[in-house]
């Protein structure tokens, strides 16, 4: 520990480029990248101006290389890696990283199990060696099983009392149908209960693997020592099998014709939660740009855009009120979410059908068009202003596969779209002829 400990002195950058208003140019003159022998793309971005360090990265094992019966596998892996390895018990883990005031964290999504750290520079050598330990070396004590097992058990017992947790899920299991993207990462009572020790060993065997593995290091330091440091704790990890593409690795997206409705009945509760979209597009459609601007416009600007405005506070239908495309390798939904008394159900879907069509068959005005465009564009620069911010997108960039330059185009991809591209592709997503509906909640005169 002591050995790695000394190389950080190294680690600390000297200077990042500027651009004309100071800030950090990212992209490729300042963005360093490699791959190491073993299929692990590394990426790091110096940024001297606080002596801290975000690593984020990604491994290829996700919800989608789980069987059905055993759903919430990935993540319930993820979440005993800190749990016992070969160098770290649990109690030691808690105490090296506890001790010098850092995180280390990780956890199981739907096409990747992500991980991190964020430390002082200083103590970075250290966070890299206990993140390639529990990586690699994870020893699953049957005790910590138990304990997380029953976590978890308690933490899906609570989602299943949540009107909003409730409507979402059973949303995803009706727009997808028998697609992986349907069930939730997190599993569900009775997949969990099933998991066994056996079940994670082999999770892990199978598929912890560093081909195609990112990890981004974003802070004070020089990104020659970093991958150095990097080839020394994870550059003996044997590669697997070469795995398919993120996009070969599902079943394509389909979903229903028509419309779909239901109402799941939660009697004692004294809100309904309401979920109504249709399936879109992946992250890689060229039409990716114009959605985000026209779901701004639809639920997220100010107030939460034209939803938020006319069914929360001119129509007073819904405590909340909101849109969201949720895009990811596979197709993923353009949704609408309110939150609402039992008595306004059906007045509430109706305004948000409304302003669905509305979008599709009117153009959007001169400025609300402009001021969309300026609020996505002004807040990208705060979301580089931190080492977490940087990490993450170049992360999503990376894995995505959207070039490193992406950030410098970012501002002409977003003000390139016209109110005929809003019109264009809220006529074609959010179409009222062929939607999915969910609510959840009391039976309206209950209350």
């Amino acid at each position: 520990m002591n050995r790695n400990r000394s190389i950080s002195p190294r680690i600390h950058a000297t200077s990042a480029p500027t651009g004309e208003a100071g800030q950090t140019t990212i992209g490729p003159e300042t963005i360093h990248r490699v791959q190491t022998a073993n299929g692990i793309t590394i990426l790091v971005r110096p940024n001297p101006s606080a002596p801290i360090v975000m690593l984020e990265g990604a491994l290829r094992a996700g919800s989608v290389d789980e069987p059905p019966a055993l759903t919430g596998l990935s993540s319930f892996t993820a979440s005993l890696l800190s749990r016992g390895s070969a160098g770290y018990d649990f109690d030691r883990f808690n105490e090296a990283v506890e001790s010098v005031g850092a995180s280390v964290s990780a956890g199981g999504g739907t096409h990747v199990t992500n991980f991190g750290s964020e430390s002082l520079v200083e103590d970075f050598p250290l966070m890299v060696e206990i993140l390639a330990d529990i990586l690699q070396r994870p020893t699953f004590p049957t005790e910590q099983i138990e304990r997380v097992r029953g976590q978890r058990l308690v933490r899906l017992q609570e989602r299943e009392q949540s009107t909003r947790s409730v409507s979402y899920r059973r949303f995803n299991e009706m727009i997808y149908g028998e697609h992986p993207y349907g069930l939730p990462t997190s599993g569900y009572i009775e997949t969990v209960q099933a998991i066994s020790r056996d079940d994670v060993v082999r999770f892990h065997r199978d598929h912890y693997h560093p081909n195609q593995a990112i990890v981004v290091v974003s802070g004070d330091v020089e990104p020659e020592a970093v991958v150095a440091l990097l080839e020394t704790h994870f550059g003996a990890w044997s590669a697997g099998p070469e795995p398919s593409s993120p996009a070969d690795s599902i079943p394509p997206v389909s979903g229903a014709n028509g419309v779909q409705r239901k109402s799941f009945s939660m009697p004692g509760k004294v809100q309904s939660d309401v979920v109504i979209g249709c399936l879109a597009i992946a992250r890689s459609h060229p039409d990716y740009h114009a959605v985000q601007v026209a779901n701004n416009i639809l639920g997220q600007f100010g107030m939460m855009g034209r939803l938020g405005e006319t069914v929360r506070e001119r129509q007073g239908l819904a405590y909340y009120s909101y849109s969201a495309l949720d895009a990811d390798i596979g197709i993923g939904p353009w949704v609408a979410f309110a939150g609402v008394n039992p008595q306004n159900v059906d007045q509430a879907i109706d305004s948000i059908l409304h302003e669905f069509e509305r979008l599709g068959q009117e153009p959007v005005s001169d400025e609300e068009l402009s001021d969309s465009i300026a609020n996505m564009t002004g807040t990208l620069p705060l979301r580089l202003e931190t080492n977490d911010g940087v990490a993450s997108i170049l992360l999503n960039m990376e894995w995505f596969g959207l070039g490193l330059d992406y950030l410098q185009t970012y501002q002409d991809r977003i003000r390139s779209i016209t109110k005929e591209d809003v019109q264009r592709v809220a006529a074609q997503y959010l179409r009222t002829d062929a939607y999915t509906l969910v609510t959840a909640g009391p039976d309206a005169n209950e209350n």
